[in-house]
Formats: structure tokens, C-alpha cells, sequence
């Protein structure tokens, strides 16, 4: 199956995880889930980057794992994902993932926020995580929900 066109532009900030995220893994992530072409930055930062994006944009004080500023949802998905890599590497550590792994579902997440997914209310939130654990298992990764959606 043929994905939409990407021009991606990927950013160390935080450079601990770059061999973790060479280009062709991290375009191949984000194919998976866009739906149109893209033009996508990616930006990996530290935590206090991560915390004051997350306080200045969302009024929220502490670093979270992955911020989507969406510009364009048609004809071109436009947008800059800021994954804060000490996040990651706690959270991936928390759940027992391999970081790699979360990584992809942070890419793929922002990547759907970016086309206008969300998971506020419950029956998005249901119908965003069945999306990404669709395109985690296509991409070989595991449900990242735990949920049995193998076909």
C-alpha cells in the first residue's frame, strides 16, 4: 500500500535517544498514520524545554510526553510534534516497553492529533487508541493499550 507523501524535518534539542530515532524509522512511523501528505517537524527536547512548551501552550506546568501544534489538517497535514525524551524514557521504563517502541506510538499519536483526532471525550478517546493500536500492530509493535486487536 502506498503512504502519503512527507517532508519531515527531524530535530535533536535532546540528542540522548538519536540513535534510537534514525530518519527512516521515524518517517516510516508517521507514514503509517498520516492520511494525506505532510510536512511534519519533529522535535525532540529536554524536560525543561518540554515543560515550557506544555506551560505556555497549555497552561500546564510540568514536561508531557508529546506535544502536537497542528497548523493544517487538508489538503496538507501541517504540524510540529515536540516529544520530550525524558518522558519517554520514564514512561517506557514505568510500563517495561522498549523505548523505540514508544517512541513510535508518540509519533503516531501526534501524528493523528495532527489530523484532528482527539481523545477528550470517551467515545474519541475509544475510537483515537483503536486507531493507533491498528497502526502499531501494522508497523509490529504491540498493542500499546494491551488490547487483543490482532486480525
Amino acid at each position: 500500500m502506498s503512504r502519503p507523501e512527507l517532508s519531515l524535518s527531524l530535530q535533536f534539542a535532546d540528542p540522548r535517544h538519536r540513535a534510537l530515532l534514525p530518519r527512516h524509522k521515524v518517517a516510516r512511523w508517521i507514514r503509517a498514520a498520516l492520511e494525506l501528505p505532510g510536512e511534519i517537524t519533529v522535535r525532540i527536547v529536554d524536560a525543561e524545554e518540554g515543560r515550557r512548551l506544555n506551560a505556555e501552550f497549555r497552561a500546564k506546568d510540568y514536561a508531557t510526553n508529546v506535544l502536537t501544534f497542528d497548523y493544517s489538517a487538508e489538503p496538507v497535514v501541517c504540524a510540529d510534534l515536540v516529544i520530550c525524551a525524558e518522558v519517554v524514557e520514564r514512561e517506557a521504563a514505568e510500563a517495561r516497553l522498549d523505548i523505540a517502541a514508544h517512541y513510535a506510538h508518540m509519533l503516531v499519536h501526534g501524528t493523528l492529533h495532527a489530523q484532528g483526532y482527539d481523545h477528550e471525550a470517551d467515545d474519541e478517546a475509544e475510537c483515537m487508541e483503536a486507531r493507533e493500536s491498528e497502526i502499531l500492530q501494522g508497523l509490529g509493535f504491540a498493542d500499546p493499550y494491551g488490547g487483543s486487536n490482532a486480525t
